[in-house]
């Protein structure tokens, strides 16, 4: 075993897992992470979801006990979701008070459906943090155009954000934008700035979506590529003015995440998104098969520059390989909201399926 999760952690970034399931919790499996691989923190999605309910039979009985007591559909998925991650939370509750309220949190997303419609989101975004009852607990939000406002509000409310579905340095620059009017209003309204958020960016899925459109120089190295431009946007953003008079109420950072870090290409590093995104003050939430492949073999190299390293000249060569990257942002992340729409509308048919059955 390598000591590399260990070494990342030394270096100042967080490991998250990207994944939950009951067995996880049941058979202490979670703990053994948090205990031996330096896992900090936990993400979730209706993708993740509706593989641990699907293919397991461990929500049966609480499936049928939920039946009993008239819940059903959405309502019935979010009461196994909202039990999972608030046992998640309290694993994780030592170290969200050691790292005073830095560290430690997990996250629930809101529906999939409401990825384009603010006050829907907003409104569904207090009611599972109001029920979840952890401070400990994000709420995730689509960093769509249409719900910067529902991030803002949101905020504004005291409830923590984390900001999915990103994928360029300009939708980070605007979920940040987001954040910070957020924090500005409580400032302005006599709160306390302190509500906790971070913005999470997709990796892989920009080399997935060049794979056959580059030449095989190119292949594996735009996600880098985009993962530096953005810490260094990141980087920016926390050393702006604007954010220093928000730190100097007692705002904290919405920590930028790295997220979609597992390696897509079989012929590519399984810790490629890993070793090449190490940087302090960051999270690196991965999944399950990638976070034992860093214990197993891997290696940590230097932080990535504040700067965020030679990435201009990767993307440069991309846009010359005729590559549209503002184009592409755009599309990952429609696709990446019609993929989670997917998911969704196949996990609650899987309860539905279930639900016929067990009743």
């Amino acid at each position: 075993m390598s000591d590399a999760p260990q070494a990342l952690s030394r270096l100042g970034q967080s490991l998250w897992l990207d994944n939950i399931t009951r067995d996880l919790l049941d058979q202490g499996t979670l703990k053994h992470y948090i205990d031996q691989l330096s896992v900090t923190g936990l993400t979730s999605n209706p993708t993740i979801f509706d593989r641990a309910i699907s293919h397991s039979s461990s929500y049966d009985q609480e499936i049928r006990r939920q039946l009993a007591l008239g819940a059903s559909g959405e309502d019935l998925f979010f009461k196994l979701a909202i039990q999972d991650l608030t046992r998640a939370a309290d694993l994780f509750a030592k170290i969200f008070e050691r790292t005073a309220s830095v560290d430690g949190f997990v996250s629930l997303e809101v529906s999939p459906l409401l990825a384009y419609d603010a006050p829907a989101s907003l409104a569904q975004a207090r009611r599972l943090h109001a029920e979840a009852n952890r401070p400990n607990l994000f709420i995730k939000i689509p960093g769509t155009q249409q719900c910067l406002p529902a991030i803002e509000e949101a905020i504004f409310s005291g409830v923590p954000v984390n900001v999915t579905l990103l994928f360029s340095a300009d939708q980070y620059i605007a979920a940040a934008d987001a954040y910070q009017k957020g924090l500005e209003r409580r400032v302005a309204a006599g709160l306390s700035p302190d509500v906790r958020s971070v913005a999470s960016l997709f990796v892989s899925r920009w080399d997935s979506a060049v794979a056959d459109k580059v030449p095989v120089e190119l292949r594996n190295t735009l996600g880098l590529a985009v993962g530096g431009q953005v810490y260094r946007a990141y980087r920016a953003c926390l050393d702006s003015d604007r954010f220093q008079r928000l730190q100097n109420n007692g705002a904290r950072p919405q920590r930028l995440l790295f997220a979609s870090t597992g390696t897509k290409d079989k012929a590519a590093s399984d810790t490629l998104y890993v070793s090449g995104l190490a940087a302090p003050n960051t999270i690196n939430t991965m999944p399950e098969a990638t976070l034992l492949a860093f214990a197993d073999h891997g290696r940590l190299p230097d932080a990535l520059a504040s700067d965020g390293g030679p990435f201009g000249s990767v993307l440069a060569a991309h846009a010359k390989a005729g590559i549209d990257l503002a184009a592409l942002s755009a599309q990952l992340q429609s696709d990446g909201a019609k993929g989670f729409v997917t998911s969704w509308n196949e996990l609650l048919a899987a309860i539905e399926k279930k639900s016929r059955v067990l009743a």
